[in-house]
């Protein structure tokens, strides 16, 4: 029975976004998980491993400005445009140094994208710090992506008709900067920002064929537009989110990936092995804040399993869902934008404003 009982009180929370993020931000929620191989760490342990970041940091934040490099606006694990020290960012004058420092803040690493100059360097955690163009092929920089480089161009007349018979306008269209990619092809893009700046996208033909840009971080397409969002609404592709606008909600955000065919287990998969749902990882500083997700995936069945797989990662005690409006007796329209083509804005806002609680509409 002291067995059972003992085993009951260091059962652990199953691992989800939620109770993840808890263990390591001020704003738990009121969540708390337990894990008890840190349950007795010591408090001079803790203050130790805190002074030694410390430390590292002052270390490496002397070292780096020794390069000319000002880092005090830089977020560890986090790549920031600076202005490079060596060709001030050349004839445009751009911030064109991309510069990398630890989630430890005790090594950084950098490079600037500027053609005409190619500086890059890295100091190592406990190492001397190197410099030179030489150390190029040895630095693992994601590529800076602009409009030049992807070679987009503003839409033209045909796809700004397509969007308008989907009821997009064309200042929904810019304030998300969707383009095209030039060329005899017609072909859209979907630009993912983060804080503004470009770190990927998304391409669609008109025949619902999609491929995004290789080597790109994977996060929400609309990101910046809940990053202190109190209530945050997930859809399944980029033209519901531009369609959930136009019905008055900015708040919304896609998943870059589309959806599952089905659940993929019944348990959670560990952080690094959960690869197919990494964008939300990597948004969780925007999701955190958030006390209320409406999910407003499709109404088929892979649109059912996207839904419980962000609720259970998110937490579905703060998760909602829509319930798209029927179409016949048999059948309901089957996403946000055949509810704007069909039944016009306020439909579609009021399909929102009634989301259900998430518990309560999937009680079996």
């Amino acid at each position: 029975m002291l067995i059972g009982l003992a085993s009951t009180l260091f059962r652990a929370r199953p691992v989800t976004l939620y109770t993840f993020i808890s263990r390591f931000s001020p704003n738990s929620h009121g969540f708390l998980t337990i894990t008890p191989t840190r349950l007795f760490t010591p408090a001079a342990s803790l203050r130790r491993d805190e002074n030694k970041e410390v430390d590292d940091y002052a270390e490496l934040k002397e070292k780096v400005e020794n390069f000319g490099i000002c880092c005090n606006s830089v977020t560890p694990e986090e790549y920031t445009r600076l202005m490079c020290p060596k060709c001030k960012g050349g004839r445009s004058m751009e911030k064109s140094l991309s510069f990398h420092m630890s989630s430890k803040r005790n090594s950084a690493l950098w490079r600037c994208f500027n053609i005409e100059c190619g500086w890059a360097g890295q100091i190592p955690h406990n190492s001397a710090a190197s410099d030179g163009v030489h150390q190029r092929g040895r630095i693992n920089f994601p590529r800076i992506l602009t409009e030049e480089s992807l070679n987009l161009e503003p839409l033209n007349d045909m796809l700004a008709a397509y969007f308008s018979k989907r009821m997009i306008s064309m200042d929904t269209l810019k304030r998300n900067h969707v383009m095209q990619m030039a060329g005899d092809q017609i072909i859209i893009a979907f630009t993912y920002r983060r804080n503004g700046m470009l770190i990927g996208c998304k391409y669609r033909t008109l025949e619902k064929r999609f491929w995004q840009e290789k080597g790109a971080d994977k996060v929400l397409y609309g990101l910046d537009d809940v990053r202190e969002a109190d209530e945050i609404i997930i859809v399944e592709g980029e033209i519901d989110k531009l369609s959930v606008e136009e019905a008055g909600f900015p708040n919304c955000v896609s998943v870059p990936n589309g959806a599952p065919q089905g659940i993929a287990s019944k348990e959670l998969l560990p952080l690094e092995e959960d690869t197919r749902f990494s964008y939300l990882w990597n948004c969780n500083e925007c999701l955190e804040k958030a006390s209320r997700i409406v999910l407003a995936t499709d109404g088929d069945l892979p649109g059912q399993a996207l839904a419980e797989e962000l609720a259970r990662r998110l937490g579905k005690e703060r998760c909602w869902q829509v319930c798209w409006p029927k179409k016949d007796e048999l059948s309901s329209y089957k996403d946000a934008n055949e509810v704007l083509v069909n039944l016009g804005r306020e439909a579609l806002k009021e399909a929102i404003e009634c989301a259900v609680p998430y518990e309560m509409q999937n009680l079996n």
